[in-house]
């Protein structure tokens, strides 16, 4: 006797939104001839599935195996069920009556077979700049609410055209249930816009784009999380023209490469030479800009990054902007169209009212992006890519908490390369990058930014957590948004920050080094060696304190970290500024030159001694050029080290001081002989603390650790030394991470 249909009931959680699993659930149970449903509901999937046993059982074997690769399903439940008689599987309308549990779907980058497809002369969306399908295409930037479905995203006003429509409900074709999917009949089209005339239609904007560009201009081009500034990346005086106008003098400019050759990595290996992390990193699903080193003479404008062998690299990731590398036939300056240190800009009339003065012209399409996303930049650090900015392709970040929240919080991280972080359950999300807070538009964002993530989520916090720091603009928006605030201190969060991404040590001593933060003694930390674990940090080490002359500006003019070094040791610096003197009256007067541990401000007098920078027109652009100066392994000063009234190990920089400034020795031998110095320090400071305190690992943190060359030698030492050493892989080591070890530091802290 046969034995009858069995069923089962499947709860799937995770990211499985917006990346094809329902029509993968589709195909796989008409593949092993089940019956039954599937459906969305507030973030998770549900599935019916009915037939044999010997079916049943493949179909849960391959469910999570066999999942679209940019997938991350987890099995939140699967048990018996009453077969309901069923024939044939079908997708059903998506329900929203439980408690959500979303897992939002990042932007994704154009796939192999769309690119296939838009190559090809027979194929409808030949050239299409917005062919996408299951696999590919925008999803944070257009979604407006959860479940993901095309109503509820900026996709909703482009009816689908009935080829589309067939497509949509196929379950063999790619775009089966694709939400973004469109063609030229039915989906967005570009617009050109030059001196007052606008042309509409793809091929017609595209080639008045492309012919503007060849032509030396600047073209504002609209992408997937808002508008590029884009310019010949070989045209000198066409980059000149864009900083000019732009206000941004040196500050390094990224660019895209055409995608050329097997791996898509030809053009820019004629100009770059990435090493085999960073290869693989530009061709990642995220595709991030990567910096990676130019080769000599590269052909790239010089102006590009002034005095830096090092650039931000990235490949195409739209439809659009393969159309357009491809139609230009070589590289092209990409950076961010907005106001220094401001989000993104992403509507049409904004870019034209802010930046009319910068763009020549205009490149715009008519599919609305509903939230900015700029691009995401990392940099290869001891043989890993590590984050310097999250944005399109890897935020909204959600990291796995390892104690869980009692209540929903809200951390509003640092007042610069602002990011915000909500938590709840055992899930932190982490947004993309906002910006300095500096700016009316930024704190408009920054607040959006925050209402979204919560309504997105279906996650109301009922605690805020903010920097301790009184004037940022940040902690002001805690202490007027009602709600209970948490105030965290800078370089406790940036310690709870490493701890949080590694939990598996328990306890802790953690470098912070950074520009500068706002400490629990009420001055200006940033050199410290902090010992525990997140909630119970203690103050083990730190840097002997100096005094800046001129508090926040010497975050723009070394000299004024360096004059103060002088002065602490009794020496002039007569060839560095001429009003010298008066620099020494203001510093002994202590007129505005508010004591500092910070190793940033460290690294910047070091670069005006060794360098000569003077003033800088992006903070930690001195530290910068003296990573790229330092040649050779370099020969580590001895740096005293001795406990302070309150305990403190202190390191004194004293001894650096007469190698810095040594005109005899080469400039590139004395910046190395600094880098090398410092992570000597560390180590012994690190063990003169462990004679006191025991520890499990050292964890580095602080936007001092962007710097490859010191954190790369702290790595070999703490391993020489078999001390296990973490810096941040998922979460940036700079201010950007401020949100997340907020929520880490006050979970430990239990709210208080």
């Amino acid at each position: 006797m046969t034995a009858g249909p069995e069923a089962r009931r499947i709860v799937v959680r995770g990211r499985v939104q917006g990346v094809g699993f329902r029509p993968f659930v589709y195909r796989l149970a008409r593949t092993l001839d089940l019956a039954g449903w599937v459906l969305n509901s507030a973030g998770t999937v549900h599935i019916h599935v009915e037939g044999g046993e010997e079916a049943l059982a493949a179909f849960e074997a391959r469910l999570i195996a066999e999942a679209p690769p940019l997938a991350r399903p987890r099995l939140g439940g699967c048990e018996r069920a009453e077969p309901e008689g069923l024939c044939g599987f079908a997708i059903r309308e998506s329900g929203s009556d439980e408690t959500p549990d979303i897992h939002l779907p990042p932007d994704l980058f154009v796939c192999d077979d769309c690119l296939a497809e838009m190559a090809d002369p027979d194929d409808r969306r030949h050239r299409y700049p917005f062919i996408n399908c299951t696999q590919c295409g925008p999803r944070y930037t257009i979604i407006r609410a959860l479940p993901y479905d095309r109503p509820a995203t900026s996709m909703a006003g482009f009816p689908l055209c009935p080829e589309c429509r067939t497509e949509y409900e196929d379950p063999s074709s790619r775009r089966f249930h694709a939400e973004p999917i469109a063609c030229p009949v039915c989906g967005p089209v570009l617009r050109f816009e030059c001196e007052g005339e606008s042309v509409s239609g793809n091929e017609e904007a595209l080639a008045r784009a492309v012919s503007a560009l060849k032509a030396g201009r600047v073209v504002a081009v609209r992408g997937i999380g808002g508008y590029h500034l884009m310019v010949d990346a070989s045209d000198e005086d066409a980059v000149r023209r864009l900083r000019a106008r732009k206000h941004r003098p040196t500050k390094p400019l990224a660019v895209m490469f055409p995608m050329v050759g097997a791996d898509g990595l030809d053009s820019l290996r004629l100009r770059c030479a990435p090493d085999d992390v960073s290869a693989r990193v530009l061709v990642s699903p995220e595709r991030p800009i990567v910096l990676v080193r130019r080769v000599g003479d590269c052909g790239l404008a010089a102006s590009i990054a002034p005095g830096l062998d090092e650039i931000g690299c990235f490949l195409p990731y739209s439809p659009l902007h393969h159309l357009l590398l491809s139609d230009f036939g070589g590289p092209l300056v990409a950076t961010s169209a907005n106001l220094t240190g401001e989000p993104v800009l992403t509507d049409p009339d904004a870019v034209r009212a802010r930046l009319g003065g910068v763009a020549d012209a205009f490149l715009h399409h008519n599919r609305e992006i509903v939230r900015p996303a700029d691009d995401s930049v990392v940099r290869v650090i001891a043989g890993k890519s590590r984050p310097i900015r999250l944005g399109r392709g890897t935020a909204p970040l959600e990291l796995a908490l390892a104690t869980s929240v009692c209540e929903p919080l809200i951390a509003v991280g640092g007042q610069m390369k602002t990011t915000v972080a909500l938590g709840w359950g055992n899930r932190a999300l982490v947004s993309p990058h906002i910006g300095d807070l500096d700016s009316p538009r930024s704190l408009a964002v920054f607040a959006a930014v925050i209402a979204d993530l919560q309504r997105l989520y279906g996650v109301a916090a009922t605690r805020i957590v903010c920097d301790a720091h009184p004037g940022y603009a940040g902690t002001r928006y805690a202490r007027e948004s009602g709600l209970p605030v948490i105030p965290v201190f800078h370089h406790h969060a940036h310690a709870s920050g490493v701890a949080g991404e590694f939990p598996e040590a328990a306890d802790w001593l953690v470098f912070t080094w950074d520009g500068v933060g706002y400490g629990e003694d009420g001055t200006l930390w940033g050199g410290e060696a902090l010992v525990g674990r997140p909630g119970r940090w203690r103050r083990a080490g730190s840097l002997r304190p100096f005094h800046p002359i001129g508090g926040d500006r010497a975050a723009r003019e070394p000299w004024r970290s360096a004059a103060a070094l002088a002065f602490a040791e009794g020496r002039d610096l007569p060839t560095l500024r001429a009003d010298m003197a008066l620099a020494r009256a203001v510093w002994e007067r202590g007129v505005n030159s508010p004591a500092t541990s910070a190793v940033g401000r460290l690294f910047d007098a070091a670069a005006s001694l060794v360098l000569g920078i003077e003033r800088c027109s992006f903070e930690g652009e001195g530290p910068m050029l003296l990573e790229q100066a330092a040649d050779g392994p370099g020969d580590a000063i001895p740096l005293p080290i001795a406990a302070d009234g309150e305990g403190v190990l202190r390191i004194d920089w004293a001894p650096l001081l007469p190698r810095l400034i040594d005109g005899r020795r080469p400039v590139s031998a004395r910046a190395a002989d600094f880098h090398a110095s410092l992570a000597e320090a560390a180590l012994a400071q690190a063990r003169l603390i462990g004679e006191k305190t025991s520890f499990d690992a050292v964890g580095l943190s602080g936007g001092v650790f962007q710097n490859r060359r010191l954190a790369e030698a702290f790595g070999d030492r703490f391993a020489a030394a078999g001390i296990p050493l973490f810096i941040g892989a998922a979460v940036p080591t700079n201010d950007a991470g401020l949100s997340f070890g907020q929520l880490v530091e006050a979970i430990a802290k239990g709210g208080d």
